[in-house]
């Protein structure tokens, strides 16, 4: 595939669509719906990078491979394409610093800046900035699809709760480390369009 996947404009992975899958195929393929499903999975660009993981360990090195700068995917977890395009905007984390017990609320404009109307699947990853222990370098911690007509825009709003900030420490007990918890949302594991940060007390 990584032969020739840069000459065409779109891929399907239909998985098994079933006895109906022609038909749900054709109709993505001549427009008359708009696909708008997301990998659960990375596709790697050679078997050599199995196993590959959205939510790896940091390594420390700008490059896990040599012969693959940059881009060291084929597809990230998350992906998805559509025949419209989203915008992201004014992202809101409320409140800023929480006690180990508090929630915590976020939200997020999504808009439909395309022509056609369409889903977009809003993902949000959390990473945890210092801890003790090696922590991965980002976690799907909530997603949601929102259906938006061409110029349509929607507040999509998480609440992320104590058990979202668990982990397990060196003696394998789940706790809530205090510091810095990087909030990230978009599209995929890889496209992520807004940032923000919020601090445990």
């Amino acid at each position: 595939m990584i032969r020739w996947i840069d000459k065409v404009k779109g891929l399907i992975e239909a998985w098994y669509p079933g006895e109906e899958g022609g038909n749900a195929i054709a109709e993505v393929l001549f427009g008359d719906y708009n696909p708008g499903g997301r990998l659960p999975i990375t596709f790697p660009k050679t078997v050599g990078q199995l196993p590959l993981y959205y939510n790896h360990k940091p390594t420390g090195r700008v490059d896990d491979y040599v012969d693959l700068r940059g881009k060291q995917y084929l597809f990230p977890f998350g992906y998805g394409l559509s025949y419209t395009k989203f915008e992201y905007s004014n992202l809101t984390i409320d409140p800023k610093e929480i006690s180990p017990d508090e929630e915590i609320n976020i939200n997020v404009d999504v808009e439909n800046v395309g022509e056609f109307e369409g889903d977009e699947v809003v993902q949000l990853y959390l990473h945890d900035a210092v801890s003790s222990l090696a922590k991965p370098v980002k976690e799907l911690k909530r997603f949601r699809r929102v259906t938006l007509k061409p110029g349509e825009k929607e507040k999509v709003s998480f609440t992320l709760a104590s058990e979202d900030l668990l982990s397990y420490d060196a003696d394998m007990n789940l706790v809530i480390e205090p510091g810095i918890f990087e909030v990230m949302l978009g599209a995929s594991s890889e496209d992520i369009r807004l940032k923000g940060n919020f601090k445990v007390e």
